[in-house]
């Protein structure tokens, strides 16, 4: 690997979600940024990893979701959050948001498209496609480690030198997509559940009896041959759907395939079960079955997965699969502002750090980029504040039991309860949660003005 050019530098390490993320802010912010990523074309092949499909940055692996965009839900709080400090990923995912009821979903090969863009605009930052094995300050003032859960064997074990501790990991799975043409229309039905937002789901209704068939298929199906490094410690947030049906009969009927809310409405009633599809683009040519992760073997899936209802023809243009996800103990090695302890030039970022999902990554990569912009002028970081998204979130992943530490998504569990007395008074849930909301972005505007980031990152 070559030395960095003159004058102090980023190294952001990690082309996906939070690499790219810290890489724009800082650059931003001023600073001269070098992005690595391993993905990339060699002698007329894509150098890949084994759940990637593009050396694109910001490739979403399984589904296309940014979740809720429900007013006063955690991770409309988190978004809301970020927009409001210039996240220029979650405005790119804006720009290309796909109907999804609640949810913020993005067509993902158009988002992948706008951050090579966005990249490729700004001139402090120098994209470099090859892999980093060494994390030696090489010239570089600071590193910012956004390597993602599937982190290279190489740079893993420089990790662990470097952190003196063995690398957790859990493992998760890619739900299925299916071609738009090849499902039955005349089968399903479009709604959202409650009817909120439009109606952008597609969904396939379920009699008692198709479900229960269904479920006998799906739990006795061949699960794909699991590779040495593939121990079966699953993320509980993110469980193979044939993992859930093991657990019991009404699983999946209280969990992907969860008919609350689903009025059929060319009969007036709710299904026995339902499975949801969302579209993958604006085009609406592919949609993906949501929460139908698993790890059975291709010709499995494709047998049982076309007993349901709409699908008996179904071209899948995507299998599921499962992927080792690696992350750090962080509470351990990372203090509030994502610095290795050990070693304060080293940020970690991403899931690699023990958030999880796609928000989260981004938001780690957000404040990363603050943090590693405020350290290279020489100035202290000003931390995010616990009663915020994005300061729970960091919380959590630095001060979480270090015993039993396991990634999370942002969660209202996460931030601090209202205090007793205001409890008593306010019983209605909703009331509360947009109480912690109001407080949270009052604390975020605050935070906002300490960092200087009004003008900087909040100008388009």
């Amino acid at each position: 690997m070559s030395e960095p050019k003159n004058g102090p530098r980023i190294r952001v390490i990690g082309g996906g979600l939070a690499g790219p993320e810290a890489a724009l802010t800082a650059a931003r912010l001023g600073c001269a940024v070098d992005l690595f990523e391993m993905r990339r074309e060699a002698n007329g092949q894509a150098v890949l990893t084994p759940a990637h499909q593009t050396t694109e940055f910001g490739e979403l692996v399984c589904s296309n979701s940014l979740k809720s965009e429900s007013p006063n839900t955690a991770p409309w709080l988190l978004k809301q959050e970020m927009r409001s400090a210039g996240s220029r990923l979650l405005a790119l995912a804006d720009a290309t948001a796909v109907p999804a009821g609640h949810a913020l979903a993005v067509d993902r090969v158009e988002f992948s498209r706008r951050i090579a863009e966005a990249i490729a605009a700004e001139p402090r930052i120098c994209v470099r496609r090859e892999e980093v094995t060494s994390l030696d300050a090489g010239g570089y003032a600071l590193t910012v480690v956004a390597s993602g859960p599937l982190t290279s064997d190489a740079l893993s074990t420089e990790i662990a030198r470097l952190t003196g501790s063995e690398h957790l990991s859990f493992y998760d799975s890619i739900s299925p997509i299916v071609d738009a043409d090849s499902i039955d229309m005349d089968r399903v039905y479009f709604a959202a559940r409650w009817d909120k937002g439009t109606a952008d789901y597609i969904n396939c209704p379920m009699t008692r009896e198709e479900y229960e068939a269904f479920l006998n298929a799906l739990t006795t199906a061949e699960a794909a041959q699991a590779r040495e490094w593939e121990k079966a410690e699953y993320f509980e947030g993110c469980l193979p759907i044939e993992v859930l049906a093991r657990r019991g009969p009404d699983t999946l009927r209280f969990g992907p395939m969860k008919p609350v809310g689903l009025r059929d409405p060319r009969t007036g009633r709710t299904p026995w079960a339902v499975v949801q599809l969302r579209k993958e683009n604006l085009r609406a040519d592919s949609y993906n079955l949501v929460g139908f992760q698993n790890h059975l073997k291709f010709g499995e899936q494709a047998r049982v997965l076309r007993m349901i209802p709409g699908l008996e023809s179904a071209k899948f243009l995507r299998y599921g699969q499962i992927h080792r996800n690696t992350y750090i103990c962080s509470p351990r090695l990372l203090d509030e502002c994502l610095r290795l302890r050990s070693h304060p030039s080293l940020l970690f970022a991403g899931q690699l750090s023990g958030v999880e999902g796609y928000t989260e990554s981004i938001a780690s990569g957000l404040l990363a980029g603050i943090y590693a912009a405020a350290l290279l002028r020489g100035a202290m970081p000003v931390a995010a504040p616990r009663s915020t998204a994005l300061g729970s979130l960091t919380h959590y992943i630095t001060h979480a039991d270090t015993e039993h530490f396991q990634p999370a998504n942002i969660t209202f569990d996460l931030l601090p309860q209202l205090e007793e007395e205001m409890r008593r008074r306010v019983r209605d849930k909703k009331e509360r949660h947009r109480i912690v909301c109001e407080r949270a972005l009052e604390a975020a505007a605050v935070w906002r003005a300490e960092c200087g980031l009004h003008e900087a990152l909040t100008a388009v």
